[in-house]
């Protein structure tokens, strides 16, 4: 099932600095984000491999997750939280606000093959 993590973050005078650094429990492989989603649901899938930390690093969306088990809704609202999807996780992406931006660190580079597009019953 997927979880929450904290990313350690600097804050002073000068502002914050949030350093993703040895907590990803995976090596990374591919960055990518997501952002001027209008009320689309994006994602809609699972991995055969892929283990992926996802970030809204401005603005908020939620993370609704199903691993077969149990359903889970996650509110990602600050860029020092971040949320460990595994594979067997089916997600979904929604209720971005307008100025939302989502990376997302990945285990696997892209392949088509690796997605499982149904969900679970």
């Amino acid at each position: 099932m997927a979880y929450l993590i904290d990313i350690p973050t600097f804050s002073d005078d000068r502002g914050n600095l949030t350093v993703i650094e040895k907590i990803i429990p995976f090596e990374i492989k591919r960055v990518f984000y997501i952002y001027g989603v209008d009320d689309s649901v994006r994602g809609g899938h699972r991995h055969h491999k892929t283990i992926q930390a996802a970030f809204c690093i401005r603005g908020s969306c939620i993370v609704s997750n199903h691993d077969g088990r149990e359903e889970q809704d996650f509110l990602l609202d600050t860029p020092s939280k971040g949320l460990i999807i595994e594979p067997q996780d089916w997600h979904t992406m929604h209720h971005f606000t307008s100025d939302a931006i989502f990376m997302v660190l990945a285990s696997e580079t892209f392949s088509a093959a690796d997605y499982i597009r149904e969900a679970y019953p």
